[in-house]
């Protein structure tokens, strides 16, 4: 087989995997995006499960994160995978953020579940995590610049908070009125990663 042909089959591969991803995506609109996530009790293999099938949504998207409630599920979980922090992604369960720095810093974010637009979000660069991994095992550590923003974006979601409650209104309206442009064009969620 040809370098040119396995290429083609790989990017096919991919877009396929794109797909199904974004099909378990719950997107605005769905009411499940704005109800708090419970705690997690159980840290059982059934909890290890779904972070892996987070971990493997989010980069089949892609993004660099996804909260659970994302895929419909009320849990208080998120993943996330920044390249300059870890060759793996974490699991965060049941994540408390505070010492948010003083510093913020406005940067434009997408989610996977406002498909297809991005708005200015102002957020502190940095801030204290602490969570339990999917072992049940405690973590605290700072997390700073991308890795603070979208940790604080993912658990936005477990509060039921997406980012057009956190936009400016104007923005918020161009987002809502692109989104909707693209419904009527038949776009949903064609084109734009998320967070």
């Amino acid at each position: 087989m040809t370098q040119t042909r396995q290429s083609e089959r790989d990017q096919v591969e991919l877009s396929r995997r794109e797909r199904e991803a974004r099909r378990d995506i719950r997107v605005i609109g769905d009411p499940v995006l704005r109800e708090r996530a419970l705690e997690v009790t159980t840290f059982d293999r059934g909890l290890r499960k779904l972070a892996k099938r987070m971990i493997r949504i989010m980069h089949d998207a892609p993004g660099v994160g996804l909260a659970a409630p994302q895929i419909g599920v009320l849990q208080r979980l998120l993943v996330y995978d920044v390249d300059d922090v870890d060759d793996d992604p974490r699991v965060l369960v049941n994540p408390q953020l505070d010492e948010f720095s003083e510093e913020t810093q406005e940067t434009d974010e997408g989610c996977l579940s406002v498909p297809g637009v991005t708005m200015p979000v102002s957020r502190p660069v940095s801030l204290r995590v602490r969570a339990l991994d999917a072992a049940a095992e405690p973590l605290e550590f700072r997390a700073e610049g991308l890795e603070a923003r979208v940790i604080q974006h993912e658990f936005d979601h477990l509060e039921g908070v997406l980012i057009v409650d956190r936009t400016s209104r104007s923005a918020r309206a161009a987002a809502l009125r692109e989104l909707r442009d693209r419904e009527d064009a038949g776009l949903r969620g064609a084109v734009g990663g998320g967070l």
